[in-house]
């Protein structure tokens, strides 16, 4: 935030605009100005990050970084209130940016539509003042926590799960905690569902998101008590808050360089005797063998009706996973699996393997297909 005292100054219109702020004796014209001249990076332009640059506009936030790569979809517009109908096949960081212009169009917004890695997060984070994690998958939160670390950037992390969200101030002073003091050790990916899988409530990222950039606000502004050392847990079910104490512990500030997060998150794996039968298959080789089996094969799409619907591997059998973690499938699948060779899928292949691992435990095996139908779409293989 190092600029003239010309840049920050502010002029008639922003005083006009920004009249509420400057009302409050904790942000006043210069906590305006520092916003003015301030930056913030935003990683992921979904659910979090839709309100959270929506409100970092709008507060007068100089400049906004949008790191994404993904594209809108129809089954985003129920959470991520930054694109809209006409935005479906656009670019996420092109759609924000057009809706940031329109709330504010003296903030430069600058886009990287590509995927944050350890090769370009230090380089595109490093002019940034705050980052904001608005990410939803583990690899991408070590990877912004430890180059934050290396910046030494203060990261508002936020993360959101059916009805749950969670959020954080990390790496605030020297003696912060960090998103590995919350998490040290990545969780098993075969049992963490994705938002597709598992669900949220469309309102829900909308309050977390809010939050982070209150957040980003009052740490620009220096104003407030930030949630340093804190993680805000919210529930919408019961419309609760509550607080958790974070400890900081040193080691897990001793990061000096960034990693590969894929593999250091895959590497994590649910070890049990379960795991040890479950034999697995390439879309690849799958494709071959279905040319080329002479036994009876039967793919199983374990995924609920209405993604089967939107697509699946031609002549797969819908038997969702609740059905086989219910119950009541298994007889069913028992008379299947009796004159077929069983192979299951999902969209990347956790709930296939969580379904494998029940179904043995009833006796009946089956073949997980790797990466679902993720892989097999990316594979460019036909389906219906």
């Amino acid at each position: 935030m190092e600029k003239s005292q010309n840049e920050a100054k502010l002029n008639s219109e922003e005083i006009a605009r920004y009249a509420r702020h400057i009302s409050l004796p904790e942000i006043g014209i210069k906590g305006q100005e520092k916003l003015k001249i301030s930056s913030v990076a935003c990683i992921g332009t979904g659910g979090l990050g839709s309100p959270l640059l929506i409100y970092l506009a709008a507060a007068g936030i100089g400049r906004i970084g949008i790191i994404d790569f993904d594209v809108v979809e129809h089954s985003n517009l129920q959470r991520q209130i930054i694109h809209t109908t006409n935005s479906i096949g656009q670019f996420k960081t092109d759609s924000a940016k057009q809706h940031l212009l329109k709330i504010n169009p003296s903030c430069r917004v600058d886009l990287y539509n590509q995927k944050l890695t350890c090769s370009n997060a230090l380089e595109i984070l490093r002019d940034y003042d705050v980052i904001c994690d608005c990410s939803d998958n583990f690899p991408t939160r070590y990877l912004i926590n430890d180059a934050s670390i290396i910046l030494n950037k203060p990261n508002i992390y936020g993360s959101i799960a059916r009805f749950e969200g969670q959020v954080s101030v990390f790496n605030l002073k020297e003696d912060s905690p960090n998103y590995r003091d919350l998490i040290p050790t990545p969780p098993p990916q075969e049992l963490i569902p994705s938002c597709s899988e598992a669900g949220v409530m469309g309102i829900l990222p909308g309050i977390i998101g809010t939050i982070q950039a209150a957040e980003a606000i009052k740490i620009i502004t220096n104003s407030g008590f930030p949630l340093n050392g804190r993680l805000l847990i919210f529930n919408a079910l019961t419309m609760s808050f509550k607080e958790l104490k974070l400890k900081s512990s040193p080691e897990n500030r001793n990061i000096d360089k960034l990693i590969d997060y894929q593999r250091f998150c895959s590497e994590t794996k649910v070890k049990n005797d379960f795991d040890l039968d479950i034999k697995s298959i390439s879309v690849k080789k799958l494709k071959e063998l279905l040319s080329q089996e002479s036994k009876q094969t039967l793919l199983i799409d374990v995924r609920n009706e209405i993604e089967h619907n939107e697509c699946s591997i031609s002549g797969s059998r819908l038997i969702p996973l609740n059905t086989i973690e219910g119950g009541e499938s298994i007889n069913e699948i028992k008379i299947l699996a009796a004159h077929n060779n069983l192979y299951l899928f999902c969209k990347s292949g956790k709930r296939s393997l969580r379904a494998l691992k029940h179904l043995k435990k009833h006796g009946i095996k089956g073949i997980n297909i790797e990466g679902g139908i993720e892989a097999w779409n990316k594979e460019n293989i036909n389906y219906n």
